[in-house]
This record gives C-alpha cells, sequence and structure tokens, in this order.
C-alpha cells in the first residue's frame, strides 16, 4: 500500500511539473479570457497584468530637484539679477513683477497651461483634455525619452511649469522701469496664452516614446505632434521656447512701452552689481535643473547636458570678458556676469545633443556676439531694451539654435538624431539640413512672438494704459506703484 501511495504521488508530481513547464512555455492568454467563473484564482494575475507602470524612483527624485533648482534661477536667482542692474528707486518693483508674475503663472500653468502644451489636438494648440489638471493624479505616469522609465506626471507638470514662469518673467527686463505693474501682469497673462504655450506645443509635443513600436507608430505620432517637432526641430531645453520667444516679446514691449525719460541723456547705471554677481550665479546653479533636467531621467544625457551647461557658460564669460577688455581696455564684473548668462542661454537648445567641445565652441560664439547684441545691435534697433533681453537671450537663442544643428553632428562629437524604432542614434545626419531645420523653428518662432506681442501690448494700451505717469517715473516705480522703497536712509 505504502509503495502504491509513493507511486501515485510521484506520478502527480511529474505531472504538476510538466503542467508548470507547458504552462510557462503556451503564449499568454487574453487578461479577458483569463478572467473566468471557473478560474477565480487567476483574477488577481489580470489584474497584476493591467497595473499601470510604476515611476522610477530615482528619475522622480532627479526631477523634484530640476524642477526646484528651476525655481531657484527664477526667485531669487532672476529677480536679484535684474535687480541689481535697475536704479535704487526701481528695485522692488522688478522684485515684485518678477515674483508676482511667476506666482501668476504657476496657477494658469494649473489651469489651462499644461493641457494647451502638452495634449494632442493639432500642431499648434493641444487640447481641453486636461483642463484644470482633470484625470491626472498620484498615480498617473509621464514617459521619460526611454521607452522604459516613467516619472509622475504631477512631476512633469510641475516642472514644465517652471519653464514657463521663467519665459515670462525673462520679459520684465526689457520695459522695466516705467511699465504699470497691472500691465505687466495682463500683458503676461495674455502672451502666455497665446504665445508661449503656442511654441511650447509645436516644439516640445509629441505622443510619447512609449508609444512608438515601428515605423507605422512613429509615422502616426509625427503626424500628431507639435508642428517644429514633426519637422525634427532640436530644442533639448527652450532655446526657442523660451529665450527667443521672451526675447522678441521684450523687444517689441522696448518699442511699445518707448524709452525712459532721460534715457541716453541721465546715468542709469545699475545701482548694486553685487547683487547682480549673486543673481547670475543662482542662475548658474539653477541652470543644471533647467538643462540637465530636460532629459526627464538621470542617465548619460543628462550627464552630458551637465557637462555641457558647466563649460559653455563657462567659455562664454571668458569670451565676453576677452572682448571686452580688447575694445574697452578693461574686463567688468557686469560683462562676466553678463557673459555667463549668454552662455547659460546659448547652451540651452544644445546641452543634450552636442559634445563638450561644440559646446566650448558655442559658448565662445555666444560670449562675443551677445557682447555685440548688447552693444552695437542694441544701437541699430534703437529700442530702449532696460535689461539687454534680445540682446543676450534674442541673440545667444539664436546662436544656440543655429549651432545645435552644426554640433550635433556625430562627426563633430554630437549625439546626432535618434531613431526611436530602433531606440537608438540614427546613422544619417545633415548638417546642412538640419540647420535649415532650426532655422525654420527660429524664424516661426520670431514670428508667432512677435505678432502676438504686438496685439497683446495695443490690447493692454487700450484697456489700461502701458506706461506710469512721467511723474510716477521720475519718483520711481517703488514708492509709486507699491508704497515702499528698497533702502531706507
Amino acid at each position: 500500500m505504502k509503495k502504491l501511495l509513493a507511486t501515485l504521488a510521484l506520478g502527480l508530481g511529474l505531472v504538476f511539473a510538466s503542467g508548470v513547464t507547458m504552462a510557462e512555455d503556451a503564449p499568454a492568454k487574453p487578461a479577458a479570457a483569463a478572467v473566468t467563473a471557473d478560474a477565480p484564482a487567476e483574477a488577481p494575475a489580470a489584474a497584476e497584468a493591467v497595473k499601470p507602470p510604476v515611476p522610477n524612483k530615482g528619475d522622480t527624485a532627479w526631477m523634484t530637484v530640476s524642477t526646484i533648482l528651476v525655481i531657484l534661477m527664477t526667485i531669487p536667482g532672476l529677480a536679484l539679477f535684474y535687480g541689481g542692474l535697475v536704479r535704487s528707486k526701481n528695485m522692488l518693483s522688478v522684485l515684485m513683477q518678477v515674483f508676482v508674475v511667476t506666482a501668476m503663472i504657476y496657477v494658469l500653468w494649473t489651469l489651462y497651461g499644461y493641457t494647451i502644451a502638452f495634449t494632442g489636438s493639432n500642431p499648434f494648440f493641444g487640447s481641453l483634455d486636461k483642463l484644470f489638471l482633470k484625470g491626472i493624479t498620484p498615480d498617473s505616469v509621464a514617459a521619460t525619452f526611454s521607452k522604459l522609465v516613467y516619472i509622475p506626471e504631477l512631476t512633469f507638470v510641475a516642472f514644465q511649469a517652471t519653464f514657463a514662469a521663467i519665459t515670462c518673467a525673462l520679459i520684465v527686463g526689457s520695459f522695466a522701469e516705467r511699465m504699470k505693474f497691472s500691465a505687466v501682469l495682463l500683458f503676461c497673462a495674455l502672451w502666455f496664452t497665446f504665445s508661449y504655450l503656442p511654441v511650447a506645443h509645436m516644439v516640445w509635443y509629441w505622443d510619447g516614446p512609449d508609444t512608438i513600436t515601428d515605423a507605422a507608430s512613429l509615422e502616426k505620432v509625427t503626424a500628431a505632434a507639435g508642428w517644429l517637432w514633426a519637422k525634427g526641430a532640436l530644442d533639448f531645453a527652450g532655446g526657442t521656447v523660451v529665450h527667443i520667444n521672451a526675447a522678441v516679446a521684450g523687444l517689441i514691449g522696448a518699442y511699445m512701452v518707448g524709452k525712459r525719460i532721460g534715457y541716453g541723456k541721465e546715468s542709469m547705471a545699475p545701482h548694486s552689481l553685487t547683487l547682480t554677481m549673486v543673481g547670475a550665479a543662482l542662475l548658474w546653479v539653477g541652470w543644471f535643473g533647467f538643462n540637465a533636467g530636460s532629459n526627464l531621467e538621470a542617465n548619460g544625457t543628462a550627464a552630458l547636458a551637465f557637462m555641457n551647461t558647466l563649460v559653455a557658460t563657462a567659455m562664454a564669460t571668458l569670451a565676453w570678458m576677452a572682448g571686452e577688455a580688447l575694445s574697452k581696455g578693461k574686463a567688468s564684473m557686469l560683462g562676466a556676469a553678463s557673459g555667463a548668462v549668454a552662455g547659460l542661454v546659448a547652451i540651452t537648445p544644445a546641452c543634450g545633443f552636442v559634445g563638450p567641445m561644440g559646446a566650448i565652441v558655442i559658448g565662445l560664439v555666444a560670449g562675443l556676439l551677445c557682447l555685440w547684441g548688447v552693444n552695437g545691435l542694441k544701437r541699430m534697433l534703437g529700442a530702449d531694451d532696460t535689461l539687454d533681453v534680445f540682446g543676450v537671450h534674442g541673440v545667444g537663442g539664436i546662436v544656440g539654435a543655429l549651432l545645435t544643428g552644426v554640433f550635433a553632428a556625430p562627426s563633430l562629437g554630437g549625439t546626432g538624431i535618434f531613431d526611436y524604432v530602433a531606440n537608438a542614434a540614427s546613422p544619417d545626419y545633415s548638417i546642412g539640413g538640419q540647420v535649415w531645420i532650426q532655422l525654420q523653428a527660429v524664424i516661426t518662432t520670431i514670428v508667432w512672438s512677435g505678432v502676438v506681442s504686438l496685439i497683446a501690448y495695443k490690447l493692454v494700451d487700450i484697456v489700461i494704459g502701458l506706461r506710469v505717469s512721467e511723474e510716477e517715473e521720475r519718483e520711481g516705480l517703488d514708492i509709486s506703484s507699491h508704497g515702499e522703497t528698497a533702502y531706507h536712509r
């Protein structure tokens, strides 16, 4: 009897083992077929099969830090950089404008900005499917540039909100010391809605790498993507979306608001280059989140963007100082700080696509051309661009966008064009072809921002007026607009 039982047990064991092996070798059944009334034990497995992707904790942590770094760029970084450059009687007004514009854009981004920029609808505008962040929960995920890694969608929403805010805050520098506070806010709200969001959608929106598996799916994604993304424009962190976009709006504003009283006749020297240097240093530190964070993953490409941000900025600083010393006989602190910002601007679109040697060349060219931008070009344009927004961000953004097409070439140490189907760099790269695409992106941004800005300034002027009175301007906006002063004597 014992032998019989032992034989039966051995047979059952062999059958069980064979069944497990057969089940492992058999093709997976559809989830709907797996859950039946006859097999309730398989229901948990089916539920597990449709479980949403889990965000990568390391990448999520990196993106959270990057978001904080971009906030640091804006407040206090940009605020102090701009504040030190104006006269003391307007210090608080600039701080107030940057601070409050930032707060306003965070709210508008959450209400409707994100859905217009980062959902599908057409090549120029997103849909309203995620209005008020509808449907986005702590479990919602966003795909990163690889096909395997995810971060929480709320993290992506917050990160992109900081980009929108600093772009609008950059414009403030062009009409500083003379524009009504209410006019600044109304203009920024209009421009954000009709210029920043469409340009961000055109350049950055597409339906994620996780949806691309073959040539057919790539064609489908391209057809539904933003207009400039579908053309193949390269903008890693915002050369067109942020810098050229804001610079054109600032230049139009300088023309529309008019020159400051006494411009060219009275001294309008910066009141605190110490604060300007502190602001520039905070911008440089925060920019690592801006550029390296735009990879959305903590990997080798993020390291490349980080390194390029380091060396391009350093080279632009040296180039600006050298050009200043040769032309004026002395290198200034303001020149060093301005050169650093020029390098940061120029490397922004290129940082994840070019090699470190290409980044150094971009920094060199940007330092010299932006020096010309705030001197020779500014005189040619004849606008009172108070803090040289166009000379630095416009010229630097254009230089960076075009040179991205050159130095992204693998033959010059760049990464080339990424093939999402092969999940590897494409073997084909044409410098001339890519520069032409980059030029199209630059021209599109200039025209779009220029038209929207002109209309927005006109509307604001009609509704509430753009400029403070002559008496208020002479008194200083700190007192006349806010009833307080930065310094007590």
